[in-house]
């Protein structure tokens, strides 16, 4: 079954580009572009007009989301693109419509939201709680050519991260792009000594552990894909935002716990949707 490739539009400017970013994907996945748009964002999102009076919802509605089709068709010619409006809060209708994609992108923040805000309400949810893998397109590359150059990911323990480089593999095997993969290691505080030999030892121990999980984690990586490893010392989060930059797409993990109806992403997850350089992809993980 070929699930299309969805993209969450509300008329703002991150929802365009990120309508470039689902266009590109679904023409490189050989897939269908479903354009969704949730009749009720306006008033989710508190959105407030600068024509003073709030356009009819019905004229909005044809407005949103035949511009996001039009863009994606002149974007790619041949791409089977459709559209709906759902009259419903844009969080739910989303989460539904990720039960039956391959790929969910959204913007970085919506119509409504306040410009100091680093990512938008919706965009969290979503990408907190999605079946599917979620590509928020933020960062520096919101306005690329859709080429990828460099994409990163994330190498936690490999069960926990298995979908993510998964995902990653194929990405970088579908653009051509040199596909990063990191691993950060810390040493613990309790492991510290004052003598610098013993202290070396120590380090050298955790960065070994740290070059093996992050082999096995590769082991099955295709023969085509150009991969770069890399180890680095210090938190996840803080050694994949430095990655970020320079990065067309940052991968990540995010574990799903069954019955849980909370927002499901972890520290890393969280920071890095909040504060890369450069597109992040959430993928589900199973507990």
């Amino acid at each position: 079954m070929h699930l299309p490739v969805v993209v969450g539009v509300d008329g703002s400017e991150p929802s365009l580009r990120a309508v470039d970013w689902a266009a590109d994907e679904a023409a490189l996945r050989g897939l269908p572009l479903r354009v969704v748009y949730a009749s009720l964002w306006e008033r989710y999102e508190h959105a407030v007009f600068a024509t003073g009076g709030d356009p009819s919802e019905q004229i909005l509605n044809g407005v949103f989301v035949a511009a996001a089709a039009e863009r994606a068709r002149a974007r790619i010619p041949d791409l089977q693109v459709s559209t709906q409006v759902i009259p419903d809060g844009p969080t739910p209708v989303l989460l539904r419509e990720a039960r039956d994609a391959s790929v969910l992108v959204l913007g970085s923040r919506g119509r409504g939201d306040v410009p100091e805000l680093l990512l938008g309400s919706v965009s969290l949810t979503v990408a907190g709680r999605a079946d599917c893998p979620v590509i928020v397109v933020r960062g520096g590359h919101d306005e690329g050519d859709g080429a990828y150059r460099r994409i990163v990911v994330g190498i936690g323990e490999e069960a926990a991260t298995a979908n993510a480089i998964r995902f990653a593999l194929e990405e970088a095997e579908r653009r051509g792009a040199l596909l990063e993969a990191v691993r950060a290691w810390r040493r613990p505080a309790h492991e510290t000594t004052d003598h610098p030999l013993l202290a070396g030892k120590s380090a050298q121990a955790h960065e070994q552990r740290a070059v093996e999980t992050l082999e096995a984690a590769l082991r099955a990586a295709p023969a085509g894909v150009e991969l770069r490893r890399r180890t680095a010392e210090g938190s996840a989060r803080r050694v994949l935002l430095d990655a970020s930059h320079g990065a067309d797409l940052l991968v990540v993990g995010a574990r799903r716990h069954p019955g849980h109806f909370g927002l499901q992403l972890g520290r890393v997850a969280h920071t890095v949707l909040h504060h890369a350089a450069c597109p992040v992809a959430v993928v589900p993980e199973p507990v």
